[in-house]
């Protein structure tokens, strides 16, 4: 048995490499083909009943799922798009599962309404692991992309806290309560975001200390589970603690880790990324002749196929009305409205004046808040959600990992559950095959036009001269400093002035070659200059201006330099 474990294990790899490597070449999203191979394999001689406990797909594969793609995600393209990622990811889902609750158990009356809202709760959120597939290689908009990776992350909370009252309600005799269900939903909140905040300031201040890229990777694989077992344990979210360590993580870690940690961080998380999400797909297709089987004795053909299209009717006539609200928003007037609000904000700071230190800071501080809400507009205007990117982001409602499992952990001996499990599983499929196939094409119907390659490079070369600007500026001239209270040697002055900081701040990859009695001090030098560097990248991504693209390319070009001055 064990040799067989060992056997399929081996082969679910290499199925996975092969199924992702023809999806580039073909187009046909990865997690669609995956769930085909896995039912074709569950109808080959001799295959073997696997039965995966949902518990172990909750607890042991979406925290670290979620970290993965919480950690990746730029905390601007989430704050930037809060409002819209917050209205699908919370709202939307509690509004389908009431209504897809009420629904069916009005057409199935011998679903109970808490059985059928908790139906309604799992085919609730998306899975965008096919959707950005998709996107990156058709060219999706950054900011569509970004929807839909936060809603990803936030909505599985979502469904996962209304499933948790729903199957109270089925436990407590056929009873739902509406607002035991809020009361509980604030606190899954609540509690999820204190404590994820926790857990990923104090992990990365931890890895912050610690000079090895071993224990660091070893530390970033306990982070998700460190935040999601104490958050359920308190009954809060420990799939949005994990979103909220992960987001934690990603946006303190431009800062505090090194970048080797980074790339090391980034790699490592690629790799389990990818496979955890190509096991899951690969065995939802494989589980498929179980489901059927289980719910043979349970319900028809004809029952369970007018659930499964009227449930995914549903969703999808749900998903557009809801995206009906912020697509026809007068955006132009919003945005007018909150520019007046900045306008008498900066009057009313330059009318202040203070020659104490602690009030100079705080005016500071106002001011960085004014031009962050100044370049929220800029962005706004520059990269707007226009009816073409709501019709996208309505069409990549794709069903997936959560669904499935989340289905399964409906308590066995419940009346008609073999039903609404195959039902939800049936729901997903079609999601995937429907919006996974057609994805494509809509987006390219759409035209949408991107920023052009000279734009992003002109882009580049701006924040790249900005730090570099910025760095001087804090530092002060090269004749001013000093190591270990010793003034620089002038002719190394003269030499770092003409050919070795230069290079520095243009982000140019060759340093150039030193006598070796001055190697200590130009590396010092340069490191302080590329602290300096990094400390107004920083500062600017607070604020906005740019793209998340562009300051990752010009934080990769620190971090390529930050690596060779250590290997020099």
């Amino acid at each position: 048995m064990e040799h067989q474990i060992f056997l399929i294990g081996g082969a679910a790899l290499v199925t996975m490499i092969a199924a992702s490597v023809f999806a580039r070449r073909t187009g046909v999203a990865a997690p669609l083909l995956l769930v085909g191979l896995g039912i074709a394999a569950s109808y080959l001689p001799g295959a073997p009943g696997i039965e995966l406990d949902p518990e172990w797909i909750l607890a042991g594969v979406l925290p670290p799922l979620l970290y993965s793609s919480a950690v990746n995600l730029p905390l601007i393209d989430f704050r930037r798009n809060l409002r819209l990622i917050s209205w699908l990811s919370v709202v939307m889902v509690i509004v389908s599962a009431l209504v897809i609750g009420a629904v069916v158990n009005w057409l199935f009356p011998e679903i109970s309404f808490p059985l059928a809202v908790a139906l309604g709760a799992v085919v609730s959120p998306t899975d965008a692991v096919a959707a950005t597939a998709v996107g990156r290689r058709v060219g999706l908009p950054p900011r569509v992309m970004a929807v839909l990776e936060g809603e990803s992350l936030v909505n599985d909370a979502s469904a996962l806290v209304v499933l948790r009252s729903a199957v109270a309600g089925i436990a407590a005799a056929s009873s739902f309560s509406l607002g035991r269900t809020a009361v509980e939903f604030g606190w899954a909140v609540l509690g999820a975001v204190v404590i994820g905040g926790v857990i990923g300031w104090l992990t990365v201040l931890l890895r912050q200390r610690l000079d090895d890229p071993v224990l660091n990777t070893t530390i970033s694989f306990a982070v998700p589970f460190i935040a999601y077992f104490p958050a359920e344990e308190l009954d809060a979210s420990g799939v949005l603690a994990v979103v909220v360590a992960g987001l934690v993580t990603g946006g303190l870690g431009s800062r505090r880790f090194s970048a080797r940690d980074r790339q090391t961080q980034s790699t490592t998380w690629t790799t389990i990324n990818f496979i955890l999400e190509s096991g899951v797909f690969l065995a939802m297709g494989y589980q498929l002749p179980e489901l059927v089987d289980a719910a043979q004795g349970d319900t028809t053909l004809g029952e369970i196929t007018g659930l499964v299209l009227v449930v995914f009717g549903l969703l999808v006539v749900l998903r557009f009305v809801g995206l009906a609200g912020p697509a026809l928003r007068d955006r132009e007037e919003t945005r007018e409205l909150e520019r007046a609000r900045l306008d008498q904000f900066e009057q009313k700071l330059d009318s202040l004046t203070t020659d104490e230190e602690e009030e100079d800071a705080r005016i500071a501080a106002a001011r960085r808040r004014l031009a962050r809400g100044r370049a929220d507009i800029e962005f706004e205007e520059r990269e707007p959600i226009t009816t073409r990117g709501f019709m996208t982001i309505g069409w990549a409602g794709m069903r997936g990992v959560v669904t499935v499992a989340a289905a399964q952990t409906i308590p066995a001996g419940t009346e008609h559950r073999a039903t609404v499990v195959l039902a939800a599983f049936l729901v997903a499929l079609i999601t995937l095959v429907l919006f996974g196939l057609t994805l494509p094409a809509v987006i390219r119907r759409m035209n949408f036009s991107g920023e052009s390659p000279e734009d992003r490079r002109d882009a580049f070369r701006a924040l790249l001269r900005h730090v570099g600007e910025s760095a001087v500026d804090h530092l002060g001239p090269l004749e001013a400093q000093t190591i270990d209270g010793e003034p620089i040697d002038p002719q190394l002055v003269k030499k770092l002035k003409d050919r070795i900081l230069p290079r520095v701040l243009a982000g140019i990859r060759e340093v150039p070659t030193v006598r070796p009695d001055v190697v200590e001090q130009t590396m010092l030098l340069q490191m302080r200059y590329l602290e300096a560097m990094r400390e107004a990248l920083a500062a600017e991504r607070s604020i906005g201006a740019y793209s998340s693209h562009t300051y990752r390319k010009v934080e990769a070009v620190l971090d390529d330099m930050e690596k060779r001055l250590e290997m020099s």
